[in-house]
């Protein structure tokens, strides 16, 4: 019986701070992006912009390994940065929620990556995931 008629709780995480995303908007290069995740690495967008600028300009297998590892550690701070704020592993962690942009980029990077790799079982664990977590995802225009 679900004693809570709106369902289940949503978790926003806290918005990334306005000079930080400043910075994130004007890095333009793997280098400059890597400065900041080394400057802030519990900024999850930071993360997500890292695994990103990695698939984008992916060579070489190498490239694709480097963007899934960049996004597995993204994924995973965002989990603990979830449980900091209040998500006890279940509940809406919304797209949304800007704040919670950089954790579902990781996620999704992270399935994407996986699917690259021929990791079929993470890949599908993290598709589901993303719909647990989100019942609306993919967002529009995602």
């Amino acid at each position: 019986m679900n004693l809570n008629p709106s369902g289940p709780p949503n978790t926003a995480l806290p918005s990334l701070d306005p000079i930080l995303a400043a910075r994130l908007a004007n890095a333009t290069d793997r280098v400059s992006i890597a400065s900041i995740v080394a400057d802030h690495p519990d900024c999850l967008d930071a993360w997500a912009a890292l695994g990103e600028d990695r698939e984008a300009s992916a060579a070489s297998i190498a490239d694709i390994v480097d963007a899934y590892a960049g996004f597995r550690i993204g994924y995973h701070r965002g989990l603990d940065s979830l449980r900091k704020n209040g998500w006890r592993g279940s509940g809406y962690v919304r797209w949304s929620d800007d704040s919670n942009r950089g954790f579902l980029r990781c996620l999704d990077g992270l399935r994407r990556m996986a699917e690259r790799i021929g990791e079929d079982d993470e890949q599908t664990r993290c598709a589901e995931f993303l719909r647990q977590l989100d019942p609306d995802w993919p967002p529009e225009g995602r």
